[in-house]
């Protein structure tokens, strides 16, 4: 009887080391993100979440579809490169289930141009590129717009097309391209309305090379996305928490001093 107790103990001793064990090896959390400055930021906060136990695994995407698809499918456990009127825009389109985990920061819009180097040298005609996914193209409309290149229909909204301008005096021309593909072309048109983490690994400065540039009251506000039911995780929380930091403040005002980049929290 004595041995069996034994037994007993050894074995619920076991147990009890290995679950420790597990308790102590922390949690990983995989995080997909454009590169810059969304990884980037990610990158800085990697030894804050593991003095917390979580290992913080980043992987990059260049497009805006497939991290959404791989956060949906359960291949990652958040992705940080979207603002939620894409994100919304996505749920509808796909029957997805994504939310909003946290707020960090806004990359403004801007109109660049190779060929001139003021909006009022914009000729009568001229090719502009814009972004093809539902909402950025929305926006660089509504940026046309501000300027008085166009004018969209009433009820148009966030999600413009090229069909809801309703008039449009320069005659413009336009050219739906994916976005991560819109500085390479930027040569080929006239001019182009390019989001800031595709804009800013180009060379690209909204407030030094922009002919028209986003306010920094944008609604397109950069968020933390994981799947409906997540956003309450320990590790998710910690990882907001470790990007609304003054750490991140500071790296946003040395790294993009002019503005490229404006923190919301």
């Amino acid at each position: 009887m004595k041995r069996v107790f034994a037994v007993v103990v050894a074995v619920l001793l076991c147990a009890t080391v290995f679950a420790k064990g597990k308790k102590d090896a922390g949690s990983v959390l995989t995080v997909g993100a454009t590169p810059e400055p969304h990884a980037e930021m990610l990158n800085l906060v990697k030894d804050d979440l593991a003095k917390q136990g979580i290992t913080l695994k980043v992987v990059e995407f260049t497009d805006y579809v497939t991290p959404n698809e791989a956060l949906e499918s359960g291949q990652i456990d958040a992705n940080f490169f979207q603002h939620i009127p894409y994100m919304d825009s996505f749920n509808k389109e796909k029957g997805y289930h994504l939310v909003n985990a946290g707020g960090i920061h806004v990359e403004p819009v801007a109109l660049y141009s190779k060929k001139i180097s003021k909006l009022s040298a914009l000729a009568d005609g001229a090719t502009i590129a814009i972004p093809n996914d539902p909402t950025n193209e929305g926006r660089a409309l509504l940026l046309l717009q501000s300027a008085g290149l166009i004018t969209l229909k009433a009820s148009a909204g966030i999600t413009a097309t090229p069909l809801d301008i309703e008039s449009n005096s320069k005659k413009l021309k336009f050219r739906e391209i994916e976005a991560a593909s819109l500085p390479r072309i930027l040569n080929d048109v006239d001019a182009a309305v390019i989001n800031g983490n595709y804009a800013i690994p180009a060379g690209l400065s909204a407030t030094k090379d922009g002919l028209i540039v986003e306010g920094k009251d944008s609604p397109y506000v950069n968020i933390i996305s994981v799947k409906a039911g997540n956003e309450n995780k320990s590790a998710v929380k910690a990882l907001v928490k470790a990007l609304q930091s003054q750490k991140i403040k500071d790296f946003v005002s040395s790294r993009y001093p002019d503005g490229e980049v404006v923190i919301v929290f």
